[in-house]
């Protein structure tokens, strides 16, 4: 039989037996009944031993085959029948085990998914600036195109290669975001040092619109947070408000805060949100109504990210007085 194949019952085995026949014989040689009894109660004691034991090496086999048929697929297991000492113990690690060996399967099987769609938007992303790269440079090679126009053409493939790097980026930076991999500091962040960097962001440019940006804070306004990805997301909501108004507008921002959150209001003078896109806008890759031809609906969702990983929220809504409104609110308790 394989049971008395095992060393450790081959030891035992020898062991038990060697002490068995030494204490009949010695029993043997003081008194008959003596040795008699010695012999009986040996057979006795050894027979329940070795069954016992063979019991439980038959549950550790049947144990392994129910391991071995999980690690080969199958997603149920059952170790109810173990309810008894060291076999319950083992049997409740083992359950614990598995469940976690299965949430990591699970967790790899959505890190798979994530990568095979984040691939797929880049790849459409980037196919319209590409192919429109590769239509400039075709009319570049032409040797009686006029200087002028060959001026354009240089301007609209750098803008071109402007909005891939810019386009690159955030999908590195939401990729980390999704991760779990980006690292947040947890610094006190004044507002007025992150309105001011975040503003650098879009000052040429509201520059050139001659639009103009206010704001109306007491200057020590404050949260815990990570200065530079919270300019990102700042910077974000500037740069959607900048492009949805007309030359000439204003963007305002209020500041203000209490003992639960520092609260950052920002509003612009364009024609406000359609009401079918309010509850899309924070999405990925979503494009409202009211979008430019160069917006690839991305900005708004790396905002709400980063915003959300600092114990914050955002909301989009109508102004009353017209325009879109950002609300942000950094909280300083857990929510």
């Amino acid at each position: 039989m394989n049971f008395f194949r095992n060393p450790e019952i081959k030891r035992d085995l020898l062991i038990y037996g060697v002490l068995w026949i030494l204490g009949s014989l010695l029993g043997f040689w003081v008194d008959s009944m003596l040795g008699l009894g010695i012999l009986l109660c040996g057979a006795v004691s050894g027979a329940y031993h070795f069954g016992a034991t063979y019991q439980r090496y038959q549950r550790l086999r049947d144990l392994s085959q129910e391991i071995d048929r999980v690690l080969h697929g199958e997603t149920k297991y059952s170790f109810g029948q173990y309810t008894e000492g060291e076999l319950a113990i083992l049997e409740n690690e083992l359950e614990k085990m598995l469940e976690r060996l299965q949430e990591q399967t699970e967790a790899l099987q959505k890190d798979k998914i994530f990568l095979s769609d984040l691939i797929a938007d880049i790849s459409h992303q980037i196919r319209t600036p590409l192919t429109s790269l590769r239509l400039f440079g075709a009319l570049m090679r032409k040797e009686d195109l006029p200087i002028e126009r060959r001026r354009e053409l240089t301007q609209d493939m750098m803008r071109l290669l402007d909005r891939m790097d810019w386009l690159i980026e955030s999908l590195l930076k939401v990729s980390k975001l999704d991760s779990d991999t980006a690292v947040f500091q947890k610094d006190k962040v004044m507002v007025e040092d992150l309105l001011f960097k975040a503003s650098e962001l879009v000052a040429i440019p509201m520059e050139l619109r001659q639009q103009h940006l206010t704001v109306e804070m007491n200057g020590q306004e404050s949260f815990i947070g990570d200065l530079s990805w919270s300019v990102e997301a700042i910077g974000n909501i500037l740069k959607n408000c900048m492009e949805h108004m007309k030359n000439g507008g204003e963007i305002r921002i209020r500041v203000q805060e209490n003992p639960v959150y520092t609260e950052i209001r920002i509003q612009d003078q364009g024609p406000g949100l359609d009401p079918e896109d309010l509850a899309h806008l924070f999405e990925r890759f979503y494009r409202g109504k009211q979008a430019s031809s160069q917006s690839i609906g991305i900005g708004l969702a790396l905002c709400r990210m980063i915003i959300k990983k600092q114990n914050g929220t955002i909301k989009a809504e109508n102004a009353p007085e017209g325009g879109a409104l950002f609300t942000v609110r950094f909280y300083k308790g857990t929510i």
